[in-house]
């Protein structure tokens, strides 16, 4: 995610934070019998949310709801794509390189994967491979998806991929360590007739 994206995140969860424990506040403060603030809508403790007025109020109109339920289900999907978008492993953008001379340099994420990807397609048997950095930017962590041929024994691919790929990448860009979760999945291929 980037620094632009993080910090959007950053202040409308704050702003969402603010405006619940304003609203929050006050129904606990009008609750406990203390006078209500000017802008708030109910005065006492025995003020009901709805009066049986506002209740009713749209109870004819056809229109109202469909409305509120459609309200209320867009407003449900945009707060879980962004619960998912929170949660989710983070790609990594940038790895910081150890140059030696105290100063370090930076690394795109996205090359990295790209190499560690087109590194792990020439091992033999794989069809297909596909990286995803995550992790934090002096720490990073690969998850690497390999699609095999029928035929690959998947330890003799894993011992490849380890002991080639993600040892070239990781002394390449002077890593200590570059932890991996390896997602190995077979081709599938119609079963062939012996005659």
């Amino acid at each position: 995610m980037s620094a632009v994206l993080r910090t959007v995140n950053r202040v409308l969860t704050a702003l969402a934070g603010l405006v619940l424990l304003a609203v929050g506040g006050a129904v606990l403060a009008v609750g406990f019998d203390a006078p209500a603030p000017s802008w708030w809508v109910h005065q006492g403790p025995h003020d009901v949310l709805l009066s049986n007025a506002e209740r009713t109020r749209w109870r004819d109109a056809g229109w109202w709801w469909p409305v509120v339920i459609a309200a209320l289900a867009v407003l449900l999907l945009l707060a879980l794509w962004w619960l998912v978008a929170v949660v989710r492993r983070r790609r990594l953008t940038e790895v910081l390189v150890d140059t030696g001379d105290g100063e370090g340099a930076t690394l795109r994420g996205r090359a990295l994967e790209d190499v560690l990807a087109g590194e792990a397609d020439r091992v033999d048997g794989v069809e297909r491979a596909g990286v995803r950095l995550t992790g934090r930017r002096d720490a990073p962590r690969a998850r690497v998806r390999l699609l095999l041929a029928p035929h690959v024994d998947p330890g003799t691919a894993l011992h490849e991929l380890t002991t080639r790929a993600l040892t070239h990448a990781r002394g390449s860009s002077n890593l200590p360590s570059l932890p991996a979760e390896v997602q190995l999945r077979g081709v599938k291929h119609r079963a062939e007739r012996v005659g």
